[in-house]
């Protein structure tokens, strides 16, 4: 009984200790926890924030918004393709400009929309490339490889207004009838984009 006597204040006083400690441990726990919620929750959240191209993918989309998709995709291939002619056969320097922007806003676009179109679950194509408004035939497209200079910048500007015209058409659907918020929004930069540069490729022919 002595010996359980000197004891039972040391064993009292370690349990304590214990018991501190524990609630201690506890209450850093809990901290820590809210701390990482506070901090850790943004790049969580930001990590699994879908991109610009993978929130069209993943919003509504409408019939529209497929066709309009899958019908630009070569409508602006053959663009790339005229302006590919224009190297070796272009003079006028402003025809090699427009023939710069065509390249570098248009290929970003296509691969814009082919990720739309497989976010979706559907095809590239629809099958309709000869039936859509602007489109050259394969005898314009030679017509274009066979001039040089002037008579190609002349044939260019004219093709190219046809073409350009088209896409508006097409664009100016899928503002009217699209359901794709992004979408619509490419739709209406390619309606101010390709219109300006109409009203551009007029000045040229005028002068040339």
């Amino acid at each position: 009984m002595r010996t359980f006597r000197k004891r039972a204040p040391r064993a009292l006083a370690l349990t304590g200790a214990v018991t501190a400690a524990a609630l201690l441990l506890a209450a850093c726990g809990n901290d820590e926890p809210m701390k990482g919620m506070d901090h850790g929750g943004s790049p969580a959240s930001s990590s699994s924030a879908p991109s610009s191209s993978a929130s069209a993918s993943a919003g509504d989309f409408n019939d529209a918004d497929v066709m309009f998709a899958q019908m630009m995709i070569p409508h602006h291939q053959q663009a790339l393709e005229m302006a590919k002619l224009a190297d070796g056969r272009a003079e006028d320097a402003d025809i090699k400009r427009i023939v710069a922007a065509v390249e570098k806003a248009q290929d970003p676009e296509i691969q814009k929309m082919k990720t739309w179109l497989k976010g979706w679950g559907k095809p590239e194509s629809a099958g309709m490339d000869h039936g859509m408004t602007g489109m050259m035939s394969e005898q314009d497209m030679k017509d274009l490889a066979a001039v040089k200079g002037k008579d190609f910048d002349r044939k260019f500007a004219e093709l190219m207004i046809a073409h350009h015209k088209g896409a508006v058409e097409m664009a100016g659907q899928e503002q009217k009838n699209g359901g794709n918020a992004e979408a619509k929004a490419l739709a209406g930069e390619v309606v101010r984009a390709q219109e300006a540069e109409i009203a551009e490729l007029g000045k040229i022919l005028d002068r040339l």
